[in-house]
């Protein structure tokens, strides 16, 4: 089977990708390896909710239109979004097709899946940052007696089985899980490393609110100092919670769960703890600071200061003054450990010479430089601040199609009979 270009991912990204490219008039299939959404189906938790208010779903062409824009949407309501979304563009997806090989051609690129092969002159890598959990070297020496499991495999606290549970990773998945297991009766200890602390409003407006209106997502990747950095940063500490509390290490300590500095090792049946925890939770209290001091500024050249409440600062993250450098495993009761440190793409299926030495994909704004003509989107601040939201992949796509149309063009091929799904 032939076509112009081969999107691989149909998730938000992939999608938005499809509807620059029919923009375009550039002919296209998107392959997804299951259903629609189907990380958001199969890799989330059931209570979790997005943590961006309704109001900044946006795609190109299409946006959240219902009666509750301050919401958070439920996993359910998310996969629905996203369905409708590539019914309402009519996008080409070819459903249940597993991408198995990538390969350059002498005139483009051969896409093997498990149902047929394509050929085409541009491909876009859309298949997501999320594929496999990130475990660190010491996951490897968990005692045998310990149940581990990673929060793409976490559901409920049902699953969990009785005794403590230790939570590795205070990012927004770690600290969602640790509010959930504690509240449900467990007794919970969060082993804190790096982690981006925000509340989760500010002034009576959303934080996400005031980022959006002050530009910080629409910041440049060229215009970043550290780029590498950058995109290497955790997830932002929110949560979106129906009652919008704020969820940081101060409320999960305020409802009993135990925090110690990031685990470094397991050895002779005894936990080893950084003692980085003070100066971890420092230096993320005096970045929310300096953003909030951005904001500040913002309201005040745009005049907005005068329409919201008086600017306020937060409590500082409150921690033991000498935390514990080890923690016997008997004693501590733990019986589960659930690794929440973060994801990986999965390109085992990519078969051209495009990766760094820790297997991403080398890019420059998501033009892969090394292989002309591929593509890559829907990683962290691919092109901006808010790459991998929903809200983000739009503006990236337009820019990526635009520079594929321009490569098509310069390439002086012909034009390929348009495909359409039969699925969606």
């Amino acid at each position: 089977m032939r076509t112009t270009a081969v999107v691989i991912g149909g998730g938000q990204a992939g999608l938005a990708m499809s509807w620059w490219l029919s923009k375009r008039s550039i002919d296209h299939v998107v392959l997804e390896r299951g259903q629609i959404a189907n990380s958001w189906r199969t890799e989330r938790w059931d209570s979790l909710r997005l943590l961006t208010p309704n109001w900044q779903s946006r795609l190109p062409g299409y946006r959240y239109q219902g009666g509750d824009p301050d919401g958070f949407r439920t996993m359910p309501e998310t996969i629905e979004f996203i369905q409708g979304y590539a019914k309402s563009i009519s996008a080409p997806v070819r459903t249940h097709t597993s991408v198995t090989s990538l390969r350059r051609t002498d005139d483009g690129y051969q896409v093997v899946t498990d149902s047929g092969s394509w050929q085409c002159d541009a491909v876009v890598v859309a298949s997501g940052a999320c594929n496999m959990a990130n475990l660190p070297a010491v996951a490897e020496t968990v005692p045998k007696e310990i149940n581990t499991l990673t929060s793409m495999q976490y559901r409920n606290p049902g699953q969990i089985e009785d005794g403590a549970v230790l939570v590795v990773g205070a990012s927004a998945s770690g600290t969602q899980i640790a509010d959930e297991l504690q509240r449900a009766g467990r007794a919970v200890t969060l082993a804190v490393g790096e982690h981006v602390r925000l509340p989760r409003t500010y002034r009576g407006k959303d934080i996400l609110w005031w980022m959006d209106a002050a530009g910080v997502f629409d910041e440049d990747y060229k215009n970043v100092d550290d780029i590498v950095r950058a995109r290497n940063l955790p997830s932002m500490q929110l949560a979106g919670y129906p009652d919008h509390r704020m969820l940081d290490l101060n409320s999960l300590n305020s409802i009993g769960v135990r925090l110690v500095g990031r685990l470094a090792g397991i050895n002779q049946g005894k936990f080893q703890l950084s003692g980085s925890l003070r100066n971890v939770c420092a230096l993320a209290d005096l970045k929310m600071n300096r953003l909030l001091n951005a904001i500040d500024e913002w309201a005040n050249e745009n005049l907005v200061s005068d329409q919201v409440d008086p600017p306020h600062r937060f409590e500082a993250t409150k921690v033991e003054a000498s935390p514990p450098l080890l923690a016997d495993i008997t004693s501590s009761g733990i019986k589960t450990i659930i690794w929440a440190t973060g994801f990986r793409p999965d390109y085992s299926w990519l078969d051209i010479p495009v990766r760094d030495h820790k297997g991403f994909i080398r890019h420059d704004g998501g033009v892969v430089t090394d292989s002309p003509g591929m593509y890559l989107i829907g990683m962290p601040f691919l092109r901006r601040r808010k790459s991998t939201l929903i809200d983000g992949v739009g503006d990236d796509a337009r820019d990526l199609s635009a520079h594929l149309g321009r490569w098509l063009r310069g390439q002086r091929r012909p034009k390929h009979r348009r495909l359409h799904a039969v699925n969606h």
